[in-house]
C-alpha cells in the first residue's frame, strides 16, 4: 500500500447527506483494502455519522456544503476530517446541561479515545473549520 492515500467528497448540508458520507468513507476504506481489524470500521462509521450530523445541524444554514476527507498515512494512521464554512467551532456542553441533543462531540471524543485516537479542530483559510479525528490503524500492526 502507498505511503499516503486520500479521498474526499463534498456534499450538500442536508440530513440525507449524513448516510451518504458514512457509506462513502466505508467504501473508500474497503477500496484501499483495509480490513476491519478490531471492528474499527464500525467506530469510523459512527464517528463520520456524528461529524456529518454536526456539520448539517450546527451550521444553521451558513454552510451550504460540507467536505469529508479521508487520509491514510504510512499504513498506520487514519485521519478523517469534516469541513464546513461556518465560523463557530464546536462547543462542549457542561455535564449539568440536560438536553436531548448536543452530545455528538462527547460521543466522538469517547470513540476516538477508546480507539487510541484524538479529536482536533483546525481553522480553514475561508473562515470555517475542520474537525479532525486521528486514529491508529490496527491493520498496520498485522504482518
Amino acid at each position: 500500500m502507498a505511503d499516503h492515500q486520500e479521498a474526499s467528497v463534498t456534499l450538500p448540508s442536508d440530513p440525507a447527506s449524513v448516510s451518504t458520507a458514512r457509506r462513502y468513507v466505508v467504501e473508500v476504506l474497503g477500496s484501499w483494502g483495509l480490513d476491519d481489524a478490531d471492528g474499527i470500521t464500525d467506530t469510523v462509521r459512527l464517528i463520520v455519522s456524528e461529524l456529518a450530523t454536526n456539520a448539517v445541524q450546527h451550521t444553521f444554514g451558513q454552510s451550504p456544503t460540507f467536505t469529508v476527507d479521508v487520509l491514510l498515512e504510512r499504513d498506520e494512521q487514519l485521519r478523517i476530517g469534516v469541513t464546513d464554512s461556518h465560523p463557530r467551532w464546536p462547543q462542549r456542553l457542561p455535564a449539568a446541561v440536560q438536553q436531548d441533543n448536543g452530545r455528538g462531540l462527547v460521543i466522538i471524543r469517547s470513540l476516538a479515545a477508546e480507539a487510541g485516537g484524538r479529536l482536533s479542530v483546525t481553522p480553514t483559510e475561508e473562515g470555517g473549520k475542520t474537525v479532525w479525528i486521528r486514529l491508529p490503524w490496527p491493520s498496520a500492526h498485522a504482518a
